[in-house]
């Protein structure tokens, strides 16, 4: 079972309408004009076609799954008292004094650019229940830093 927003739930189910519904037929068609040249055996076009179709029905099936298993957080029921699933968390690295803002969301809507980190994240765990105030350090690639928490809302 994965525990998602509803925002995200929405987007995996438009990703998924998007490659059924525009990707799929597009490179059905690519494989019926490939076919249409005649030799499959030699047909580049035709192997590069039945490639993308078994990359992109795979993808189809990533996302059923994903859907099949999610569960749609009702935010008006989290309690906000510490670091969770949904929080927005405001955060300063005691290290140089640079302050940060990340969203803990499922990993299926994890994206760095827009602030969200992944649950699974190693900031994240490190975050999971903590309260505002509270300094944390983090184990991540390039060493260990410590984080402040500044605020935490929903």
């Amino acid at each position: 079972m994965e525990y998602m927003s509803q925002e995200g739930y929405d987007k995996l189910v438009e990703e998924l309408r998007q490659l059924e519904r525009v990707e799929l037929p597009r490179v059905k068609e690519a494989i019926a004009e490939a076919r249409d040249k005649g030799d499959l055996s030699e047909n580049f076009e035709y192997h590069a076609a039945k490639r993308e179709q078994g990359r992109l029905l795979s993808r189809i099936r990533f996302k059923q799954r994903v859907l099949e298993f999610a569960r749609v957080i009702d935010k008006s029921k989290l309690d906000g008292n510490g670091v969770g699933l949904l929080s927005k968390v405001e955060l300063t690295n005691m290290g140089n004094n640079t302050k940060m803002t990340y969203t803990v969301v499922s990993p299926h809507e994890a994206n760095l650019p827009e602030g969200k980190i992944s649950i699974k994240s190693p900031i994240a765990q490190a975050l999971l229940k903590k309260q505002v105030g509270d300094i944390v350090e983090v184990k991540v690639p390039v060493g260990t830093i410590k984080l402040r928490i500044e605020n935490i809302s929903l």
